[in-house]
């Protein structure tokens, strides 16, 4: 990152940028892709370039778009949301072609159900992977109800690697792609956004507006390069050791986990009602970072940084904060 070359990306003309979108469109088999600060901004460029106001988008219930992005759908690009049932946040296609609701026949009471979001890998139904034959009926789905489809991938990789499907494969049918940089592959700061030539250039238009234009950005893409290169297939090992840390838990009379969850990196474990906030800091006395996701939940993620001793340590911390 510190000999990286660089230019000025709001004039188009960082080589280290330019090397970085280009890698991921030919990864995603998409035409084009824009480097962003954020998964927050990427979702964010990706619903404006692809909507208008009075739209609605269509996503799982638990989705990062609806609970984590401060309502930015609504603020930034003036969108409704309707909000689709998951299981362990797999979203069934006959439910979201249900949930689409188009202003035609309406007398003008719906708003436009316009774009439809799904998020792989799911965070909120713990790290789980979208079957392809799903993914693929959700973007036929879209393409029969005249929306465009959006894959909030920011873990897309992780789903990748434990699904054995080629990450372009995943992707193929939809319009647009916000994968991230800085949470499985390790990079300090990033995302990008792929798709059509067309919408990135609407997009590269809204994050402007958004206040993303950034200069020398060529010294974090080079960190999302060197994740690229390094950090895809040693996603496994996240993998594993999550699976053996919720294996363990899971064995505590005071915890419970659900094993089906655990595809991925993420481990959410359940404790008494109320007792959240408790576990949460008495693991951190002891070296532990997690969070609280409600009074009875918390969850822990595994990363490039995080050994097989991390692992035992949690475990044991763990033991003695039942």
């Amino acid at each position: 990152m510190s000999s990286a070359k660089v230019g000025d990306d709001v004039l188009g003309d960082d080589p280290t940028v330019i090397e970085l979108q280009e890698r991921i469109a030919r990864m995603l088999g998409k035409e084009s892709a824009l480097f962003v600060s954020s998964g927050t901004m990427s979702n964010a460029t990706a619903i404006r370039a692809q909507t208008e106001p009075g739209d609605e988008i269509i996503t799982e219930s638990h989705s990062h778009i609806y609970i984590y992005e401060g309502g930015g759908f609504a603020a930034l690009s003036g969108v409704s949301v309707a909000l689709v049932p998951g299981t362990q946040g797999i979203m069934d296609p006959d439910d979201v072609a249900r949930a689409v609701r188009k202003v035609d026949g309406s007398l003008g009471h719906f708003p436009n159900g316009s774009m439809i979001c799904v998020e792989n890998t799911a965070n909120r139904g713990g790290g789980t992977c979208y079957p392809l034959e799903t993914m693929d009926a959700i973007a036929e789905v879209a393409r029969e109800n005249d929306c465009t489809s959006h894959i909030d991938g920011a873990r897309i990789f992780n789903a990748s690697v434990a699904t054995g499907q080629d990450v372009s494969r995943i992707v193929r049918d939809y319009d647009s792609v916000s994968i991230c940089l800085s949470k499985g592959l390790g990079a300090p700061v990033g995302s990008v956004l792929a798709g059509s030539s067309e919408m990135i250039s609407r997009a590269y238009r809204w994050r402007k507006m958004f206040g993303g234009g950034m200069r020398q950005a060529g010294i974090i893409a080079a960190g999302g390069n060197y994740a690229l290169d390094n950090n895809i297939d040693r996603l496994s090992e996240d993998h594993s050791r999550a699976r053996r840390l919720a294996e363990a838990v899971e064995q505590m009379p005071a915890f419970s986990v659900d094993l089906e969850q655990v595809e991925t990196n993420m481990v959410y474990i359940n404790c008494e009602e109320g007792e959240a906030d408790r576990l949460v800091s008495r693991l951190s006395k002891q070296g532990v970072d997690t969070l609280t996701i409600d009074e009875s939940s918390i969850r822990a993620v595994t990363h490039l940084h995080i050994t097989d001793e991390d692992i035992d340590r949690a475990i044991n911390a763990f033991d003695k904060a039942q």
